[in-house]
């Protein structure tokens, strides 16, 4: 006689639940907090067709696509968002040349203080908003003073006295702990061998630099160069501290909102935010196609 085969244990109602909640509870979050982010990007989108009764765009009224054929039609708006356009392109180049070579020393290269300096390109990341545009315009001030405490610090006649040129100091500033970063973990991977194959045939440093480690970086860089633009074309806090008459885009809008707002804001948002994505969904597409 054969001794009956033990028979095998079917795993209960309890463990299948389990397993489908655990397969489908991530997802589940994740789009909710998705939704929970693009909730107020879509109610700027949606009331930028709007059309308000007065000077307030807080309440559905009618639908209208007035705002987007006349998106500037608002006194000082096409002014700040120009001013705030040239501000993010210039301190984005500035930010982004600087922060790419100090992201390559710092990775390739063992120099004395390398640990200090790791430390220090997460301060400006670390420190609050407000902390750091008092302490620049107090760098600012200081430097306009005979009597300041920056007095034969700095060299003489250096004087930045408030408007675009501090804003433009001020978001490179803070912007190039970001491109450092992102340049970084780009860099993390990076393959060196094929450098070395490339100087073995004859190229030298330069010709390796451009022909090979550029474009191997060049989506980590442009990825910093777009986040960098974001974060300058956003700010306010440190802007606000800088700025002196100088109005950006944030800064206006703050000080027309006690007063009125009106569609043309959100249809500026809108363009701003539909431009960011459609520039990320290239630069995406690009990539993913590079391998193949």
């Amino acid at each position: 006689m054969t001794a009956a085969a033990p028979a095998r244990s079917q795993p209960g109602a309890g463990s299948s639940i389990a397993r489908a909640i655990s397969r489908r509870a991530l997802p589940a979050f994740t789009i909710l907090a998705l939704g929970y982010l693009l909730i107020p990007i879509a109610v700027m989108i949606i009331f930028s067709f709007n059309l308000p009764q007065g000077k307030f765009n807080f309440a559905w009224n009618q639908f209208s696509l007035d705002a987007w054929l006349h998106p500037f039609d608002w006194p000082g708006l096409g002014d700040a968002l120009r001013l705030s356009l040239e501000i993010a392109f210039i301190s984005t180049v500035v930010a982004t040349i600087l922060g790419t070579l100090i992201g390559l020393a710092i990775t390739r290269y063992q120099f004395r203080g390398r640990g200090a300096m790791n430390g220090l390109i997460f301060l400006p990341m670390a420190t609050p908003e407000i902390v750091m545009g008092s302490s620049l315009l107090t760098l600012f001030v200081s430097s306009a003073l005979p009597g300041g405490p920056l007095n034969g610090v700095l060299p003489k006649g250096l004087v930045f006295p408030l408007g675009f040129n501090t804003i433009v100091i001020a978001h490179v500033m803070f912007n190039i702990s970001y491109v450092v970063v992102t340049v970084k973990a780009r860099l993390a991977g990076f393959d060196r061998r094929l450098e070395e194959a490339a100087m073995d045939l004859g190229a030298n440093e330069l010709v390796t630099f451009w022909k090979i480690t550029f474009p191997l970086i060049f989506p980590g860089i442009m990825a910093a160069a777009l986040l960098a633009f974001s974060l300058s074309i956003d700010d306010f806090v440190i802007t606000n501290f800088v700025s002196g008459t100088s109005n950006t885009f944030p800064i206006w809008t703050w000080s027309i909102i006690k007063n009125a707002l009106p569609p043309q804001i959100n249809v500026v948002g809108s363009i701003i935010f539909l431009s960011a994505v459609a520039i990320v969904l290239i630069t995406t597409l690009r990539t993913g196609r590079a391998p193949r």
